[in-house]
C-alpha cells in the first residue's frame, strides 16, 4: 500500500503527500511531503516552492513555507532546516535550533543532508526535486529523523549514517526505529552513467549477505540496469531501503512511496524532468509538545 496519502485540499490550499500510518499511530507525530500545487510563486517555479536556493523570490518562498506550518497547524517559528550539500553530515537539532533556516539560507545549519532530534515542538523540514527523502521515528525514545540522498549522499550511505546517529545520540536501536522512503525519482525515469553506475555498483556488492522479510536473499542486479547505450537505470529508492537494512532496520519497518517526481511533474518539480528549472518539494517531520 502507498504510504504518502495525497490531499488535494489540505489546509490553507497547500497540496501535500501525509504519511498517512505515522501520523495514525502516534496523534502527535506529523510527517509529509509536499507538492508543486498550492503556493505563490511564480512561473518556472509555480507554485509552491519551498526552495530558497533556486532563484525564486525569497518572500514567495517563505510565504509557501508560512502556508504549510499553518496547514500543520504548527508555528512558522518551528520550521527548521539546513544547508544542503549533497554530503553525509548529520546535526542534532536542539531547542535552540528551532527556527533556523525557516526565512534565510544564512540562518540555516550548514553543510548539513540530515537532521535528527528528540525535541518535540520542532518542525523538521528538507527540500527535493527527484533526490529521495528519507524519514526516521524511534517511537520507544521519541526521536526524530529526515535525510536527504542524491545519488552521493546515498553512496556515502546517509540513511546509515542517521541510524548511527540517533543510537549514539538518543540510544536508539535500529530494530526499534521506522523508516519512510519518500517520492523522488523512480527506476523509471533515473538514467545515470560513469562514476555514478561505478560507485553505485560498489555500495550495492555490500548487500549479497542481506536477507529480506521472507528470508530471500537480496538481490543487486536489478538496482543497477545496464543499458545497451553504456548508461543505466538507477533505482536510488530501493538502494536506500538496502542500505538501511544493512544498517539494522528491520524490512517490515520500512515503508517505499511509488510516486516519481519525474512522471508527474504536474504534481511534482523535477530537476531532471524540467532540465533544472524548477522548484523544490518540502519533507517535514515533527512531533507536537505534549
Amino acid at each position: 500500500m502507498e504510504p504518502f496519502v495525497w490531499d488535494q485540499a489540505a489546509g490553507s490550499g497547500v497540496s501535500a503527500f501525509a504519511l498517512s500510518s505515522w501520523t495514525a499511530r502516534d496523534s502527535g507525530l506529523t510527517a509529509g511531503f509536499t507538492t508543486r500545487l498550492g503556493g505563490v510563486s511564480q512561473a518556472p517555479w509555480a507554485s509552491l516552492n519551498m526552495g530558497l536556493h533556486v532563484s525564486d523570490r525569497d518572500e514567495d518562498v517563505v510565504a509557501n513555507r508560512q502556508r504549510l506550518a499553518e496547514s500543520l497547524g504548527w508555528p512558522f517559528e518551528a520550521f527548521t532546516c539546513a544547508e544542503q550539500v549533497h554530503g553525509d553530515h548529520v546535526h542534532v537539532v536542539t531547542a535552540a535550533d528551532a527556527g533556523r533556516g525557516r526565512d534565510s539560507r544564512a540562518s540555516a545549519l550548514q553543510d548539513t543532508d540530515a537532521l535528527i532530534t528528540n525535541e518535540r515542538g520542532v518542525l523538521l523540514a528538507s527540500f527535493y526535486a527527484d533526490c529521495v527523502p528519507l524519514y526516521f521515528w524511534d517511537p520507544v525514545h521519541g526521536a526524530i529523523g529526515l535525510a536527504h540522498a542524491g545519488w552521493k549522499g546515498t553512496a556515502a550511505e546517509i540513511a546509515a549514517r542517521t541510524v548511527e546517529a540517533m543510537h549514539a545520540e538518543f540510544d536508539s536501536e535500529p530494530a526499534q526505529i521506522r523508516c519512510a522512503i519518500g517520492p523522488s525519482i523512480g527506476s523509471c525515469c533515473y538514467e545515470v552513467d560513469g562514476v555514478v553506475i561505478e560507485r553505485m555498483e560498489q555500495l550495492c556488492s555490500s548487500f549479497a549477505s542481506l536477507s529480506d522479510t521472507d528470508g530471500a536473499q537480496l538481490a543487486a542486479a536489478d538496482l543497477v540496469r545496464k543499458k545497451d547505450n553504456g548508461k543505466a537505470m538507477l533505482d536510488l529508492k530501493e538502494i536506500n531501503r538496502h542500505i538501511m537494512i544493512k544498517a539494522g532496520i528491520l524490512p517490515i519497518h520500512i515503508e517505499l512511496s511509488k510516486w516519481c517526481s519525474s512522471c508527474r511533474t504536474d504534481l511534482l518539480f523535477s530537476h531532471r524532468a524540467e532540465n533544472g528549472s524548477t522548484g523544490r518539494m518540502a519533507s517535514w517531520i515533527g512531533m507536537e509538545k505534549r
